[in-house]
């Protein structure tokens, strides 16, 4: 693609960044084929495609986002898909993500837009607020039928019930178990997130059990928190930044103190933000750092497949695998987890189309619920058709997403790979997993 960007814009590194991206497109239209909303709404400029034409003109030009844009690139779930299928390595990531930060900086949103998007980014990533939060959607669910369809959406989000506060997720280190040596095989930093810590305590809770037992000391480090994903695909540069630098220098310092083979993540829309923090810091004082942190994360069943796993205990239960699409598509992860599952003695099986996203994306469930619910459904009537006993997933927006709608237990892997080789029964399980 030909860019007219003049000298001077083309200091800026993130139209410079924009500039290499926007040139690597070859017009092809590869990336409609993958695009989930393009599938839905049928519109060229709902699709990857369409998308960069308006990123270019609003770019090149240097003018503020108008509502056409916004409206378009607000639809785009950020899935990634396009960059799987894109033959000339557009990385489509970076140039969205530009482009959401400048409509950020550029354009004034209808007031009811701007107040639910202040809202989201001083919840979600604060696991106390967000609690109070699903409380407050308690009270108003009676009355959901009288609110916006985004505010209904907000309540109808919120779980039927909350997990007791784990303090596995307290800044600690737990010991490697089974080494009689008593050297840990690994020295991780599990990564405890935000909004997961609020929903489902248990996933965390497994990763724990399945390392230790596995040789792995787990450290949780003083400080670290939300990724900054929430805020940093909604254009808030200044807040994704100051959250991501955070964890940085807290997992630079049990690095600089004891050493981390691996930085652990097991929600893979966090996982692929943190591997990106080399490119977000590019050009800052935490440059280094935070090309260190990138280099060091690692999804959970990365990890595990460094490790010797063997089920102490019967499988066998038929369990559908929906791959997220910041795992498959976003870090490229795409056999682990199934291979993982097989391993220990599952019968794998993966949906049609799980290329495509479930709709939950973050925060888009919440701002394009219409559009969600749509993608929601075709992935849950696809689940379905393998006839699972248990679906496995390695996102918590995923699991909350599709478990709405499901008929049987949806399950973060690494809860299951948790129980075949010793631990508990997932609650959520029921009696599909027996002791």
């Amino acid at each position: 693609m030909q860019t007219n960007f003049s000298e001077s814009q083309l200091t800026d590194p993130g139209i410079k960044r924009a500039n290499e991206i926007l040139r690597n497109c070859v017009h092809c239209g590869f990336c409609t084929a993958t695009c989930p909303t393009y599938q839905v709404l049928g519109d060229e400029l709902d699709s990857p495609r369409g998308r960069i034409y308006l990123i270019k003109d609003m770019l090149e030009n240097d003018r503020p986002a108008d509502a056409k844009t916004v409206k378009h690139i607000d639809r785009c779930l950020s899935c990634l898909a396009c960059m799987t299928t894109c033959p000339s390595g557009v990385h489509y990531m970076h140039l969205v993500d530009h482009a959401r930060a400048h409509i950020e900086k550029t354009y004034r949103r209808p007031l009811g837009d701007r107040a639910l998007r202040w809202l989201l980014a001083r919840i979600l990533p604060y696991p106390k607020r967000f609690r109070v939060a699903i409380l407050g959607a308690w009270i108003a669910r009676p009355f959901r039928g009288m609110l916006p369809a985004k505010l209904r959406a907000l309540v109808e989000f919120a779980p039927k019930r909350l997990p007791p506060v784990s303090r596995n997720d307290d800044a600690q280190v737990f010991p490697a178990m089974g080494r009689e040596s008593g050297l840990p095989h690994m020295r991780v930093a599990l990564m405890t997130g935000c909004a997961q810590k609020a929903l489902d305590t248990d996933i965390n809770d497994a990763t724990i059990r399945i390392l230790q037992r596995h040789g792995c000391e787990v450290v949780v480090s003083k400080g670290a928190g939300c990724c900054g994903a929430l805020t940093h695909h909604m254009g808030k540069v200044d807040e994704s930044h100051a959250t991501a630098a955070r964890n940085i220098r807290a997992w630079m310092a049990d690095i600089n103190a004891g050493g981390l083979d691996a930085i652990v993540v097991n929600t893979s829309g966090c996982g692929t933000t943190v591997k990106d923090y080399g490119h977000m810091f590019e050009g800052t004082d935490l440059a280094t750092e935070a090309l260190e942190i990138s280099r060091r994360a690692k999804d959970i069943s990365e990890v595990l497949l460094e490790l010797d796993l063997k089920a102490t205990r019967e499988t066998g239960q038929r369990v559908t695998y929906h791959a997220a699409c910041s795992l498959q598509h976003g870090q490229q992860i795409k056999n682990a987890p199934k291979e993982l599952l097989a391993r220990v003695g599952f019968k794998v099986s993966e949906p049609r189309d799980a290329h495509l996203c479930c709709g939950s994306a973050g925060t888009y469930n919440l701002l394009q619920p219409e559009i969600s619910t749509q993608l929601k459904d075709r992935k849950i009537s696809s689940i379905a058709a393998t006839q699972p006993e248990i679906i496995a997933a390695g996102n918590i927006g995923c699991m909350m997403q599709i478990g709405s709608g499901a008929s049987v237990p949806v399950v973060h892997t690494v809860e299951l790979l948790d129980w075949a080789t010793g631990g508990p029964n997932p609650a959520k399980a029921g009696l599909l997993l027996s002791n």
